[in-house]
């Protein structure tokens, strides 16, 4: 596997809030320019499921599990060459690779956290605990 990347980021923001961004393909064309998403699965609130095909071909999931006052934000991203031609990259650029999408990815859902918590005050939950997540099964 040339990437497989997990990455788990915390957002003071309830799932209904960021299952909108992701659903949205415009969204994937600014956060993923260099991979074509297909569908594979609309979660609703717990996210999305796409293939991925190009020049890299495999899987994505951006998971949304609910977490007392906010989501914790999984991506899942396993990418193999799409032909031979590319299977013989180096170890070195396989990283490169890998590191690029966990910081370009990072980048990208930081500044969406800035803008879904900004104005709220540190330490005041955001919903009550009943209002909030059941737990967070992955399904």
């Amino acid at each position: 596997m040339l990437v497989d990347l997990v990455d788990e980021t915390y957002v003071v923001a309830p799932p209904h809030r960021l299952a909108p961004v992701f659903a949205d393909p415009r969204t994937w064309a600014a956060w993923w320019p260099d991979l074509t998403l297909e569908v594979a699965e609309d979660r609703g609130l717990k996210g999305m499921r796409w293939r991925v095909t190009g020049s890299l071909a495999g899987t994505s999931e951006v998971w949304l599990e609910p977490h007392r006052d906010g989501t914790v934000v999984h991506l899942y991203l396993r990418l193999d060459p799409a032909t031979a031609d590319d299977a013989g990259r180096g170890r070195r650029a396989a990283d490169r690779l890998r590191r690029g999408f966990a910081v370009d990815f990072k980048r990208r859902l930081s500044a969406l956290k800035d803008e879904l918590e900004a104005g709220r005050e540190l330490g005041v939950r955001t919903r009550s605990r009943r209002e909030g997540a059941s737990g967070g099964e992955r399904g």
